[in-house]
């Protein structure tokens, strides 16, 4: 019976093996179609989540639910036990979260750009009373700090604010917003509201993102929000209000660029 006992647990020891090592190398094929599949993206990990047949996927501190039978398509959220009534994905989250390196600290670059030189047709436009000073934002509708950022941006007087939408944190939200029948406006409901419901998650439209991508990598912008102003220096990670309106009034003032993005939106002071 011992020895009966013994097989029995080492029968089922091998089994578990096995199971772990299929799992492993399911993980390992999955997160290697992802970067193959969206090259702008930056997956960190895939692992395996309590529902069979779906993998977290983690895009540093942010996850997303993925089937490895059809890739394409992302489930953002949290996973909650209704058993238990219990948030399996937030504890998760914290952890990333805690991992992260600060990023809410302001970097100034050490060498400025040439502002007047970036392709404005690939960014959205708001103008906020006349528009006067400018400044440029690099942002993701996936990013936390991004969305921390927005309102402040809004709250400014009398500037014209060009972002140039970059999908660092997923895809298919950058993707939706730049291929609505609105752009500014969507982003605006997105960044400001929270709001996705006139969005198409499956929206397949030519965006600027591939280029925005490119102009990134090409200006050292590798988080965001980053934001440069009109003297050619920038701040990256959030940045109050306030020291946004410092800068602004320590930038070199310009003629607005020439070039005009494809969508315009007038906001007025209230």
């Amino acid at each position: 019976m011992k020895n009966e006992q013994l097989l029995v647990g080492a029968l089922l020891a091998l089994a578990l093996q096995g199971l772990h090592a299929a799992s492993t190398g399911e993980e390992a094929r999955l997160l290697a179609t992802l970067k193959r599949t969206y090259p702008s993206t930056t997956f960190t990990s895939v692992a395996a989540s309590e529902v069979p047949g779906l993998f977290e996927v983690w895009m540093g501190p942010n996850v997303a639910f993925v089937s490895p039978k059809n890739p394409r398509y992302f489930i953002m959220g949290r996973l909650l036990d209704a058993k238990t009534a219990t948030d399996v994905t937030g504890p998760k989250l914290a952890r990333a979260q805690a991992l992260r390196p600060p990023t809410e600290t302001i970097e100034v670059a050490e060498k400025p750009i040439d502002a007047s030189r970036l392709p404005l047709q690939d960014a959205l436009k708001v103008v906020h009373g006349t528009g006067a000073r400018i400044l440029y934002a690099f942002s993701d509708p996936a990013c936390s700090f991004c969305r921390r950022l927005e309102p402040e941006l809004a709250r400014l007087s009398d500037v014209t604010v060009y972002t140039f939408v970059l999908p660092f944190q997923g895809r298919q939200l950058p993707q939706a917003v730049l291929c609505s029948p609105d752009p500014v406006k969507s982003w605006r409901a997105v960044m400001l509201n929270a709001d996705t419901s006139g969005l198409n998650g499956q929206a397949d439209c030519a965006t600027a993102l591939d280029r925005n991508v490119q102009l990134a990598r090409q200006l050292g912008v590798n988080g965001t929000p980053t934001i440069f102003y009109a003297d050619g220096t920038r701040t990256t990670g959030y940045v109050p209000g306030a020291e946004i309106e410092r800068r602004l009034a320590s930038a070199i003032a310009g003629d607005l660029p020439a070039a005009q993005p494809r969508t315009v939106t007038q906001v007025r002071p209230q």
